[in-house]
């Protein structure tokens, strides 16, 4: 199998290092790697493939040989390195919201909308890690019965807000003093707050995930309400979607097409207490779903309960699924 020099730009964060594990466990084609982070992290290392590697200053001339370069180092950082990365050759898999909602940069989920990763002109965007989730599950939906609305709440977990939000809530459970990441103490606390708010009183998670829906899913007819909250949870991202749909459809049919999606796993059994929570999607690649019933409140209405690691399929793994999708079709 042919090798690739790749890059991971924002290796000591908490993305980063979740790609960087992603890489080794997938066997990625990897030849050379290089990690690359900030000035202040100048002197830390990083383990890959059993040797230690030195965490570079990344600059505009550090993607010279890079042909993929995984990006989770803030929006900031992308839109100033990014095209520096594209002129040496590089082709760009970007985390961070600096070019989801560009025209000319494919946002891409592997399950839902593979194909656009050949429509790249250099970069490919990773989606928001609560829109990727969402969207797996509304494919197979979409595909047979056609979304025409959905409503969703997300009950978020601290680590979607980086190192400094787990810091926070393992702070603030210890008793300990700590410079908050959130609007308020997040221990024993749910705060509806994600992301800075809008003048419309939305926040801009909520609309990324109203924008970055329709563009993945490729239908601007969809229409979506988002509230995205944050919870005292370390890691896994859960959201409580209703799903208006334009066909009528019958219970047995839904939980077929989304036990046989790809990407999906379905829990759904209330008399064992089956459902999914992220305590067991802790680690893992797969979205899962359960709590799968009938809205009686409208003609073709459906209620999933939706959970998934956000810094793997949410963030790491989705990005490094777009590489591997990328090689296979070269």
């Amino acid at each position: 199998m042919r090798l690739y020099n790749v890059a991971v730009v924002g290796a000591t964060g908490l993305v980063g290092r979740k790609m960087i594990q992603i890489l080794e466990e997938r066997n990625f084609p990897v030849g050379n790697i290089k990690f690359f982070a900030s000035e202040r992290s100048i002197g830390k290392e990083v383990e890959f493939g059993g040797i230690i590697h030195p965490v570079e200053q990344l600059t505009e001339r550090s993607f010279a040989g890079i042909e993929i370069a995984l990006f989770s180092a803030g929006a900031t950082v992308s839109k100033e390195m990014a095209p520096h990365a594209v002129k040496a050759g590089t082709l760009v898999i970007d985390n961070s919201s600096a070019f989801r909602m560009d025209p000319n940069v494919p946002l891409v989920v592997p399950e839902v909308n593979r194909k656009m990763i050949f429509h790249h002109k250099g970069i490919i965007a990773n989606p928001n890690c609560s829109t990727i989730q969402m969207v797996v599950a509304l494919k197979p939906l979409h595909d047979r019965w056609t979304v025409k609305r959905v409503i969703v709440s997300t009950y978020q977990s601290v680590t979607g807000a980086g190192q400094r939000g787990l810091t926070q809530l393992e702070h603030e459970l210890a008793n300990r003093p700590v410079e908050k990441k959130f609007a308020h103490q997040i221990a024993m606390n749910i705060v509806p707050h994600v992301d800075v708010f809008h003048p419309d009183g939305y926040t801009k998670e909520e609309h990324k995930m109203v924008n970055e829906t329709k563009k993945i899913m490729g239908d601007d007819a969809i229409k979506v309400n988002a509230t995205c909250v944050r919870v005292p949870v370390y890691g896994g991202h859960s959201e409580s979607i209703n799903v208006e749909l334009e066909k009528k459809f019958e219970m047995h049919e839904v939980r077929e097409a989304l036990a046989n999606a790809e990407g999906i796993v379905v829990q759904d059994d209330p008399t064992t207490s089956l459902y999914p929570m992220p305590v067991a999607a802790w680690d893992r690649d797969e979205v899962f779903v359960g709590r799968i019933r009938r809205d009686e409140t409208i003609a073709s209405g459906l209620t999933l309960w939706v959970v998934s690691d956000n810094l793997r399929k949410g963030a790491a793994t989705n990005a490094v699924q777009i590489a591997e999708e990328w090689i296979k079709g070269r």
